[in-house]
């Protein structure tokens, strides 16, 4: 005899459960018995149908029950499962070793994954409102499903033309071999002809270096990447020349936030603010003409205290005076690799909590996620783009449209 549903029943329920704040999922949450007896229902219909196609033709019938937990976003239940005596029955609404609904757990934990939280928050928030235990295994399992989209999204097509790129590295702990050693974590972050951010690509080394910044520029290259106009990047050794090697026509411009960090190594502190007073008067000025100036009355009144400071800015200078041949709005982009930094700290937002990662695939995983979050927060142009494509409509205009 089909069991009746109290609906009266349920609705008294439900509105005390709503009073008294209690959760209407989980493990003794209301709705969890509703997924129960529809699922049950429905298993208990198509083995009648199974049985009847086959009726006749063989001396198949039912055999009792099994039971399994399901886990379900409104909570885990045991579910009563028929069997058939020939065993050849197969559900369609819930496979014979499917123990979750739907990929919906699978992307819940992949979310708060790309998140940043950890195992232990994961699996705290899943006991918490599901009732589901889910082990450190599992957790590494489904987030690997991402490995097969990352390989295809770092092997994907680039544009053949980026107006201007910043190239950085961040640096990971990762338990290798029974050790703990740091990897780079290589970034090129870009802006397309249309003017919208891109992350071109991350890619894992021992160390930054500019020998494997080639291999990356080589990459990008296979990739269709034709021509860049301007790339930002710090003063690591090398580097500026291996991109003249891949991109001839490239305009590198040394960030200048890194070259006053590099100066301030070599001040006192009790010097310290009188002389990046004196330095900033150098990218402050209006051409390039009148920075130099600025440099070398600042080399006369402090050179003989500090001569590595004005050493390295005269060694740098042809790299690092780009930044006047533009207006104030390119200028602003391209004078610091500040646009790649800032990506990087929405990457730190969400890695914070691993002391070391695991292995590289651990760190790519972690890292995807935290682009393609920051992708979502990118949509659209950068600020002033009309005004800065104009401009590099004016120094570019025949490379643009390759």
């Amino acid at each position: 005899m089909k069991e009746e549903f109290d609906y009266e029943a349920f609705n008294k329920q439900l509105i005390e459960d709503i009073r008294s704040g209690k959760s209407l999922i989980g493990k003794d949450g209301i709705f969890t018995p509703l997924i129960k007896m529809a699922l049950e229902g429905s298993l208990k219909a198509e083995l009648e149908e199974h049985l009847e196609s086959t009726r006749g033709s063989d001396k198949n019938r039912r055999n009792g029950k099994t039971s399994k937990t399901v886990k379900s976003q409104l909570g885990s239940f045991e579910l009563s499962n028929p069997r058939d005596r020939n065993g050849t029955f197969e559900p369609r609404i819930l496979e014979k070793r499917q123990i979750k609904l739907s990929k919906d757990f699978d992307e819940k934990i992949i979310s708060l994954f790309g998140l940043g939280m950890s195992y232990s928050d994961i699996q705290k928030h899943f006991k918490e409102l599901y009732d589901y235990d889910v082990s450190d295994g599992t957790i590494s399992a489904i987030t690997d499903q991402l490995l097969p989209e990352i390989r295809e999204w770092q092997n994907r097509p680039l544009e053949s033309v980026y107006p201007v790129i910043w190239m950085d590295a961040m640096h990971y702990k990762v338990r290798e071999d029974g050790r703990v050693i740091s990897k780079a974590i290589y970034s090129i972050l870009g802006v397309t002809t249309d003017g919208c951010k891109e992350v071109l690509g991350i890619y894992i080394g021992n160390s930054e270096s500019a020998s494997f910044w080639r291999q990356i520029l080589d990459n990008l290259q296979q990739r269709g990447v034709k021509d860049i106009f301007i790339a930002c990047i710090d003063n690591l050794s090398g580097f500026g020349d291996a991109i003249d090697d891949f991109f001839p026509k490239t305009q590198v411009q040394l960030c200048i936030v890194h070259q006053m960090r590099n100066s301030a190594k070599y001040v006192t502190y009790k010097d310290l603010r009188a002389v990046m007073n004196d330095l900033k008067l150098i990218y402050r000025a209006s051409d390039e003409k009148q920075g130099w100036e600025y440099l070398e009355a600042a080399e006369l009144k402090w050179g003989n205290k500090y001569p590595a400071v004005f050493k390295s800015w005269k060694h740098n200078w042809n790299r690092l005076a780009i930044i006047f041949q533009y207006r104030h709005e390119l200028k602003r982009i391209i004078y610091t690799t500040n646009p790649i930094e800032s990506y990087h700290r929405m990457v730190r937002k969400v890695t914070k909590t691993k002391g070391s990662f695991t292995s590289e695939n651990a760190i790519l995983k972690q890292v995807y996620m935290a682009i393609i979050n920051a992708q979502t927060k990118w949509e659209g142009q950068i600020f002033s783009w009309n005004i800065i494509r104009n401009e590099l409509n004016q120094y570019f205009g025949d490379r643009m449209e390759q």
